[in-house]
């Protein structure tokens, strides 16, 4: 992959635009594909693992899914903190985005934390640092699905 680069950095392999050769043309495919790729990923993240589901990636899928659906519902279930958009510092803000990062598990979580988080023990603790893992997991899985939706990644 590297190689080429290194060809094209010579000037005598850069061929000279002497206005005989045509331009080349600018085609839709490259947008096209693009945009799938970023469909995927926003897929991807509203539901953990259909980004790789799309792509017939099913073990990924699989695991994405029931890793974070698990992260989730074992940080809920341990009454940890779900952070909401009225953070009072940088730290809940930041808490924040990692649990939105689980997408529509996110919802979930609001609705299982119905008589609030229980930080005072240890399980509630666990449980925030859990939530958080399975949104910072599910953001990953979904930047994973669009590279490979890119062909970055295999």
């Amino acid at each position: 992959m590297f190689s080429n680069w290194s060809k094209m950095d010579e000037p005598s392999q850069i061929p000279a635009n002497d206005g005989t050769q045509s331009a080349p043309s600018i085609s839709a495919a490259p947008v096209l594909g693009e945009s799938r790729a970023v469909a995927l990923g926003i897929a991807g993240w509203l539901l953990p693992g259909l980004g790789h589901a799309l792509q017939m990636m099913w073990g990924r899928a699989l695991v994405v899914f029931l890793s974070v659906g698990l992260l989730v519902f074992a940080g809920a279930s341990m009454k940890g903190n779900v952070f909401t958009r009225q953070g009072s510092d940088a730290f809940d803000t930041l808490g924040y985005i990692a649990d939105l990062g689980t997408g529509s598990f996110y919802l979930f979580a609001r609705a299982v934390e119905t008589g609030g988080a229980d930080v005072s023990h240890a399980g509630g603790d666990y449980g925030t640092r859990l939530l958080a893992t399975a949104g910072v997991l599910n953001l990953l899985a979904a930047l994973h699905a669009f590279e490979a939706a890119r062909g970055h990644k295999a």
